[in-house]
Order: C-alpha cells, then sequence, then structure tokens
C-alpha cells in the first residue's frame, strides 16, 4: 500500500465566495478571520505554497470597531523612496479618507510577503457601505460569531 501526502495544486481550489458585514466588529479579530479564509486554512485540501483559499467581499467597512485609544494611537505610515518623506496618519483620519484602507491593511499583514500573498491579495473585496458589485458571483454570507 503506497502512503503519501496529497498536495494540493492550483487547480484544485474550487474558491467560493463570501459576504461578510463588518458592522460592530473588532478590526483584529475580523482580519485574522478574513486572512485565515483567503489563505485557505479552512479547507481540507490546504497547501502552504498553494491558492486553496476563498474569495471575500467585506461590506460597511466604515462601520469596524478598534479598542482602547487606538483610534487616536495607532499610526499608519507610508515612505515614497525619497529621503525626509516619511508621511504619517491616525487610524481615525484614515477611517474619515478611505476607510477600505483600515481592514485592507490589516488583512495584508497577515498574509505571505511573496508572490502568493501579493495574489491572495487580489480576492479581498472591501467596501465602505452595504452595497457591493459582486452580485454575479453569487456570494454567500459568511456569519461570524
Amino acid at each position: 500500500m503506497k502512503k503519501y501526502t496529497y498536495s494540493a495544486k492550483k487547480a484544485d481550489n474550487q474558491g467560493k465566495w463570501w459576504v461578510i458585514d463588518a458592522e460592530d466588529m473588532i478590526l483584529g479579530r475580523l482580519a485574522s478571520l478574513i486572512a485565515s479564509r483567503i489563505r485557505g486554512k479552512h479547507n481540507p485540501l490546504y497547501t502552504p505554497h498553494a491558492d486553496t483559499g476563498d474569495s471575500i467581499v467585506v461590506v460597511n467597512a466604515e462601520k469596524v470597531r478598534l479598542t482602547g485609544r487606538k483610534w487616536a494611537q495607532k499610526t499608519y505610515y507610508r515612505h515614497s523612496g525619497y529621503t525626509g518623506n516619511l508621511k504619517s496618519i491616525t487610524a481615525e483620519k484614515l477611517r474619515e479618507k478611505r476607510p477600505e484602507d483600515l481592514l485592507r491593511f490589516a488583512v495584508r499583514g497577515m498574509l505571505p510577503k511573496n508572490s502568493l500573498g501579493r495574489d491572495l491579495r487580489k480576492k479581498l473585496h472591501v467596501y465602505a457601505g452595504p452595497t457591493h458589485p459582486h452580485v454575479a458571483q453569487q456570494p454567500e454570507e459568511l456569519k461570524l460569531q
């Protein structure tokens, strides 16, 4: 009898579409659940080097919560590459300008930092309001907690 561990290939991914309502959910906890789903860790075929995850659509991203004083103290940085051009923005101001980026940045930090991670990031679709344009994919609602 031959015994071996099956390693999933790219073609094995049947990727479903899910919709998550982020209203009144804590940012970090939500991001970790989303990152796990996108990565495919819930899937019995999970393979670390292959994309075995699902696509996630998040609505109401502007209503996500942060605990403690993080709205004022949590800072996001970006750099243009030129000397002295480090820009920063607090979570509160980022929520006013681009509320989708709060969740996008949190999930991005939980995915692999390589070509697989760049491909997986494209499977996250975040919208500030309650509507989304992905009706044709027939996403199912994912209940969290």
